[in-house]
């Protein structure tokens, strides 16, 4: 297992890590697979242009051949058949070279997706150090792999190309029997079973290297548990900071909440645990409305404020406890519980009529 600082990078990458990795370039390509894809496409172009080939190529030789009959051999004469042999293989040979280039770029594309990547192509000049690039080559596991790659690739390309080409300098033999639209046809012909043969082997190259760099890159890419940890302090933010955030925010809401007792109607208490205090105005609401509520020191607190308010306290253990469990600040009360409430608020307007009746006497 891969180490970074001396951990072991045992957690599979984020979703953040595998961004930031594309957007340097550190993707899962697999160049065998451009190579296997151009292979297929050059076969498959020599076979459905093979005869528009022919035709431009045994032109251009049977008109040569010709003119040495009419002209002079001279440097003139070689000179025009250059440049008529170079405009005649640039004619042919355009629409193939042409595809190949369309097909390694869908192959590439294909691979990892369209993303232009300006890190990826900005300058490195440590890359520029001799000293480091030696090092790369000659002690790197990664160089060591890609050599062993390079060789076992080499071996076994070679070695089909060569026994490819083997059977068919044993056919070329008979081409001095041959005349030139048959030489051109069997020197395609030849192309064409090099080219799918090879293609053929590269297929099988290409599939183990696809699967290796995948595998590869997963790993590359995996994170230590630090990492992990750092990666989520930067986007979740630290948690120490966060829960002194929340601590704040809910400092911030009981002051507001508290601000709000003394425009209770009533307070109704556990009397010692809880403390829920009511707003009920019928030109705005529906039910009475929680404004506050507490339990053990914060029900305290409630309860004091009232009381330095004159904000009527009514003791009913069954209701405070039922509207601290079901009601949240700035709730109107269910309708299970309008009845009860109804019955604490009737109760405390008559005490509020009262006092208003003895403050007129």
């Amino acid at each position: 297992m891969a180490e970074v600082d001396g951990q072991e990078k045992t957690e599979q990458a984020s979703g953040k890590r595998l961004t930031e990795g594309r957007e340097k370039g550190q993707v899962a390509k697999s160049i065998e697979i451009n190579s296997f894809v151009i292979f297929s496409a050059g076969m498959l172009m020599i076979f459905f242009t093979q005869h528009y080939m022919s035709k431009h190529i045994t032109d251009l030789a049977t008109n040569s051949f010709n003119s040495f009959d009419i002209h002079n051999i001279n440097q003139d004469t070689f000179t025009i058949i250059i440049r008529r042999t170079i405009l005649t293989f640039l004619i042919t040979l355009a629409p193939i070279l042409g595809a190949l280039f369309v097909v390694a770029l869908v192959a590439g594309i294909g691979q990892v997706g369209f993303h232009f990547s300006v890190k990826a192509l900005a300058p490195k000049f440590g890359k520029f150090n001799p000293i480091t690039g030696i090092k790369k080559l000659l002690i790197s596991p990664r160089s060591l792999i890609e050599v062993a790659k390079s060789l076992i690739k080499l071996a076994l390309i070679g070695g089909l190309t060569y026994s490819i080409i083997s059977e068919f300098v044993l056919k070329s033999e008979t081409l001095v029997e041959m005349s030139i639209p048959q030489i051109l046809t069997f020197m395609v012909d030849s192309a064409y079973t090099l080219i799918w043969k090879l293609a053929l082997a590269y297929f099988l190259i290409a599939s183990a290297d696809f699967v290796y760099q995948k595998v590869k890159h997963k790993k590359e890419m995996m994170m230590t548990k630090q990492e992990v940890k750092e990666e989520n302090k930067q986007t979740e933010g630290d948690p120490q900071i966060k829960a002194r955030i929340r601590k704040v925010q809910f400092q911030a809401a009981k002051n507001r909440m508290m601000q709000k007792v003394p425009k209770a109607d009533v307070v109704i208490t556990n009397p010692t645990h809880y403390a829920i205090a009511l707003k009920y105005d019928m030109s705005k609401n529906i039910a009475p409305k929680v404004l506050a509520k507490g339990v053990d020191e914060l029900a305290q607190r409630i309860k004091q404020i009232a009381l330095e308010n004159n904000v009527p306290l009514h003791e009913d253990r069954e209701l405070a406890r039922a509207l601290y469990r079901i009601c949240d600040v700035g709730d109107e009360i269910p309708s299970t519980l309008f009845k009860a409430v109804a019955q604490v608020l009737a109760y405390v307007y008559q005490l509020k009529n009262k006092k208003k009746r003895k403050l007129i006497v």
